[in-house]
């Protein structure tokens, strides 16, 4: 099995059963909205303050500004496809009469997860199958067959919000219930001076088995988790408001020195902030 990865005319990247080995540490955060779909495998999937346990057929749809990150088990094949793609650049192929808001359930449930009946799962799965044939004919009839088709998937998906099967919390273990309050205190906290023992206090439990455990169930630490949701809300503070400063967000998102800020953000970005600022800046008057 291999993954194929395809640039629909900028409309929107979609990845079809992708199943390369994942940087465990990979959280990340992208400005558009995404698609994915879970095929096999095992996986707890981190958005924001919600830990999702998957099973095969289970579809999440996500504003890609928060911060997400898969946690899977390497001893068993990772599957999944992915459609990112940005709605102003969708518009052009829905037109301006669209009789269904059919982007509605991504604009006011945010980061939500479906658990398919198999009905809808063997139509999911056609669609994002037909998608790919059609694409792969590298024609411009093919493209614009699949363009059609991720309409048709994004129309199923308003459908099945229209009557949501039971949208799960998965049957999540007392482990990982525990967890997902950490991570539930930290998305609050995190922009303050957290440490393992108010969260201990917090939850009465220890703080070294909170360690322990948070790492076992997510794969990143605490506080390396800290780091990257503050940086993640650095992104999306310099994305809203691009004349903010440095120095301002660096303290907004709960940095007590610009240095440290500077270098944290290198490290999970791979710019400086001010180069990030730029980047935007290129991008807009563009």
């Amino acid at each position: 099995m291999c993954a194929a990865t395809l640039h629909l005319n900028s409309i929107f990247d979609f990845s079809y059963r992708q199943n390369q080995p994942y940087n465990q540490s990979a959280f990340h955060s992208h400005p558009n909205y995404e698609v994915y779909y879970f095929h096999s495998g095992k996986c707890n999937f981190l958005i924001g303050d919600r830990i999702y346990v998957l099973a095969p057929g289970d579809l999440i749809l996500m504003n890609g500004m928060t911060l997400h990150c898969p946690k899977i088990d390497p001893n068993v094949e990772y599957v999944r496809s992915t459609i990112h793609f940005e709605p102003k650049r969708l518009q052009p192929l829905l037109g301006t009469q669209t009789e269904l808001p059919i982007l509605q359930p991504f604009q006011e449930m945010g980061n939500h997860l479906l658990r398919l009946s198999e009905k809808a799962r063997t139509e999911v799965e056609r669609i994002l199958e037909h998608m790919h044939d059609q694409n792969t004919r590298h024609d411009v009839v093919g493209s614009f067959r699949a363009r059609l088709a991720f309409v048709d998937l994004l129309t199923l998906i308003y459908e099945l919000c229209l009557h949501p099967l039971e949208h799960v919390n998965a049957q999540s273990t007392a482990k990982e219930k525990t967890v997902q309050q950490v991570i539930t205190f930290l998305e609050t906290h995190y922009n303050e001076d957290v440490t393992l023992d108010q969260v201990q206090k917090h939850l009465h439990v220890s703080k070294f088995y909170l360690s322990r455990m948070f790492k076992e169930v997510t794969g990143v630490t605490m506080f390396e988790f800290v780091y990257r949701r503050r940086i993640n809300q650095a992104r999306i503070e310099f994305v809203l408001d691009p004349s903010v400063s440095v120095t301002d967000v660096c303290f907004r998102v709960g940095f007590k020195h610009l240095a440290h800020f500077s270098r944290v953000f290198k490290e999970l970005v791979g710019v400086t902030p001010v180069q990030y600022k730029k980047s935007l800046t290129a991008t807009t008057v563009q």
